[in-house]
């Protein structure tokens, strides 16, 4: 399982962006188009793509209840950054605990339900996990 925020698309960087373009708004991730037009994080597409080749990979995101468009937002971009095929394998769910899986890889380690997740939370972007190569070291150790 793979969160989309802050792990395979910047939503930070478009958050506070909005944040000083758009003072009189106080909840950006409301604006119709933000999640849609997010920038992938440095490597993401590239080793997603080559860890689909080698397992089962989902996207498990949390949408965002202030953005009715953030549901459809979100599968448009994994259709124009990966695939139609991969649009089959996005599950938003407020409560990731809710999702059975062997390994989460989230930005959060709790939240929307990362703590109570069965398998294990890969913290990425933490000390240990600061980007995707370090991901797919870890995972190529776990897996294989």
């Amino acid at each position: 399982m793979v969160d989309m925020d802050g792990v395979l698309c910047d939503f930070a960087e478009a958050y506070f962006r909005m944040r000083r373009e758009r003072p009189e708004i106080a909840f950006p991730q409301s604006i119709p188009g933000i999640f849609e037009d997010l920038r992938p994080i440095d490597r993401a597409i590239e080793t997603v793509n080559r860890l689909r080749q080698k397992f089962d990979v989902w996207v498990l995101s949390a949408p965002s209840v202030r953005n009715p468009h953030c549901y459809s937002e979100k599968r448009i971009w994994i259709e124009r950054h990966f695939d139609l095929d991969f649009a089959y394998k996005l599950i938003l769910s407020h409560d990731k605990s809710l999702i059975a899986g062997d390994v989460l890889i989230d930005d959060h380690i709790n939240g929307k339900g990362q703590d109570r997740f069965a398998g294990r939370v890969i913290h990425f972007g933490s000390p240990d996990f600061p980007s995707w190569p370090s991901v797919e070291r870890e995972l190529e150790l776990l897996l294989f």
